[in-house]
């Protein structure tokens, strides 16, 4: 839906590339920082569950899936900030 929006938006305003639109980022640069943020915020659930649980399989696996979810949650985060012209 965001991504079909992206694209009627290019249409209608003719933009060809993002270079064009000098504040908006590259969607690449949005999974790039969802990423390495990821790694940060895996790191910290993996040793706060390892505190709370006291066994690594299980704070592994909490890390897991905090991990894929929480990178997809930034990832649609990121896109719509990148849309609200406020701050900019």
């Amino acid at each position: 839906m965001i991504v079909d929006q992206m694209i009627l938006d290019k249409v209608a305003t003719k933009k060809t590339t993002y270079e064009d639109d000098k504040t908006s980022e590259k969607p690449l640069r949005s999974i790039a920082k969802a990423v390495s943020w990821r790694v940060v915020g895996t790191l910290d659930t993996l040793i706060v569950s390892y505190l709370l649980t006291g066994e690594i399989a299980l704070a592994t696996s909490i890390a897991s899936i905090d991990f894929v979810t929480k990178m997809i949650l930034y990832f649609f985060h990121e896109r719509i900030w990148n849309r609200i012209k406020w701050g900019k």
